[in-house]
């Protein structure tokens, strides 16, 4: 357990936001789905990787930007879409993509976050990505695409692996899901209360509290199990690649596909017309036994090749996982439980201290690597 007077990497982060956090909300953020095996892969396989270290190579200016889906970035690692993420620091959306903006790399908006596409989109001096679920009301969906580009954003992730929302114990065990009876919600209750930061900055002083962007579709909710209910009640499990083609005539910018591990998945999203791809299990929190998401990565690079872009996620913790991922085809990564851990710990400053930490764990490892761009990065780097 870390109690870093000064936090630095994200173990830090996650320490002070587990102290930090109502029970409910630590477990519904850290965990995974079943026995968490895909959840512990996904960093275990990376961790295993080992960089070749060189010597005596000019890297006395490195350049870590990157330009992807025509946009520049300051570094190869954007926000990934991480739904609730709000409720865990007060309108906690509206802080990340701040900090977003302020380190030089898009922030994805969820489809269920607690801030609004609207809130958000007031809060934002630049443009940034909406993530989009296909609900059983394509009425909705609609209305999620205009309201996406009412507030100029500019991509679109499509995430396409919750046909069936993931076996979540954690949640089911804390009550995120409902079924707690008298003792249980007293338990939850008295949790929360004791939370006293939490409390005051969130339950007390960031309302409303849940529902943000699908608001109009949830009137009846009052509570979290009730929110989460109806997301399990209204992701579509009958989607298949003919809707990707239908939301395709509907968004004429950028589309992301997010979710795919097969080679054949990826590409069919590259036929289809998608922009960029990201390889995903949803971090751990659907398919139990699902390969990770780094042993998936080389496959689907060379199915693919520059047709689509290959953007990474899942596992990335450090700025060494990232140069992993690069080595290994990724053109990017997409960051989730490590920002929003920072953002439940510290808020918007936890979050830039955090993206600093991994710049310089970026720049230090290409330093001792030998290169000093991203462009020398290949699969020689690794051992």
């Amino acid at each position: 357990m870390s109690r870093a007077l000064v936090p630095i990497t994200h173990i830090d982060y996650r320490d002070l936001a587990r102290r930090r956090l109502p029970r409910q909300l630590f477990d519904y953020l850290e965990g995974g789905s079943y026995q968490e095996l895909t959840l512990r892969d996904n960093v275990a396989d990376l961790d295993r990787l080992r960089i070749r270290q060189r010597v005596l190579q000019d890297v006395s200016k490195i350049d870590i930007s990157t330009q992807v889906l025509g946009e520049p970035w300051s570094m190869p690692v954007a926000f990934a879409p991480v739904g609730l993420a709000g409720i865990m620091r007060r309108r906690g959306e509206v802080q990340a993509v701040r900090a977003a903006e302020a380190i030089g790399v898009p922030f994805s908006l969820s489809t269920v976050g607690l801030c609004s596409i609207e809130e958000v989109s007031a809060a934002a001096q630049k443009p940034f990505w909406f993530q989009l679920y296909v609900t059983r009301d394509r009425g909705f969906v609609v209305d999620l695409v205009e309201r996406a580009k009412r507030a100029g954003c500019s991509a679109l992730i499509l995430t396409v692996d919750l046909a069936y929302t993931g076996a979540r114990y954690r949640d089911v065990r804390s009550g995120m899901t409902g079924g707690a009876n008298l003792w249980g919600k007293l338990a939850i209750t008295f949790d929360r209360a004791r939370r006293i930061a939490w409390l005051l900055d969130v339950a007390l002083g960031g309302r409303p509290l849940i529902f943000g962007t699908v608001a109009p579709a949830v009137p009846n909710a009052r509570s979290l199990p009730q929110f989460v209910a109806w997301m399990q009640a209204n992701f579509d499990p009958s989607v298949t690649w003919k809707d990707v083609e239908w939301l395709r005539s509907l968004w004429s910018g950028p589309l992301i596909i997010k979710g795919v591990l097969e080679a054949s998945d990826a590409k069919m999203a590259a036929d289809i017309g998608a922009q960029a791809i990201v390889v995903s299990n949803h971090g751990g929190r659907q398919l139990d036994s699902a390969r990770s998401t780094i042993s998936a990565l080389p496959e689907i690079v060379d199915a693919v090749g520059d047709r689509v872009e290959v953007l990474f996620d899942g596992g990335v913790r450090s700025g060494l996982d990232v140069i992993k991922a690069l080595a290994l085809g990724a053109r990017a990564c997409l960051v989730g439980r490590a920002w929003v851990f920072a953002l439940a710990a510290l808020g918007e400053a936890g979050v830039t201290r955090m993206f600093a930490t991994m710049r310089k764990e970026i720049e230090s490892a290409m330093g001792l690597a030998g290169v000093s761009s991203l462009a020398a990065i290949n699969r020689s780097l690794l051992v």
